[in-house]
């Protein structure tokens, strides 16, 4: 789990805390569109803009971190999304054409739930696994 090379110097520790870092920018975003409001601040520093540098933060924040404790994380970040999805009211909309899921005037792409990790990580740690299973 935290043997580095998965994705440049990534372990597959350090891939599990970059998806579980960006999930709660998301729950925070539907949990205030269902009350309304807008959009709260991004848990990370304020003066990260772009993806590589908040992917760079998130990196730093978790890489000494044990698997145990970045696995705990995931697991209880996850479950708040979980709670979040269920929370949605019965009328919310969903663009299947364009991939979208409406909460009021907010708009979520629906690959921000679950499908980062299979378009972008999944292809890096197959090939991680067939090289160390060699």
């Amino acid at each position: 789990m935290d043997q580095p090379g998965v994705n440049g110097d990534w372990s597959i520790k350090d891939i599990v805390a970059h998806l579980t870092g960006w999930q709660p920018r998301l729950i925070a975003r539907i949990q205030a569109a269902q009350r309304g409001e807008p959009a709260p601040p991004p848990p990370w520093p304020a003066h990260l803009q772009t993806d590589d540098e908040i992917n760079a933060w998130i990196y730093a924040a978790n890489h000494d971190r044990s698997v145990r404790e970045v696995l705990d994380e995931s697991h209880q970040v996850f479950q708040q999304l979980l709670a979040a999805i269920e929370g949605l009211p019965d009328d919310v909309r969903i663009d299947p054409a364009h991939h979208l899921v409406w909460l009021d005037d907010q708009r979520f792409p629906a690959g921000e739930f679950f499908d980062h990790f299979h378009d972008d990580h999944e292809p890096d740690v197959r090939a991680w696994l067939a090289r160390i299973e060699k």
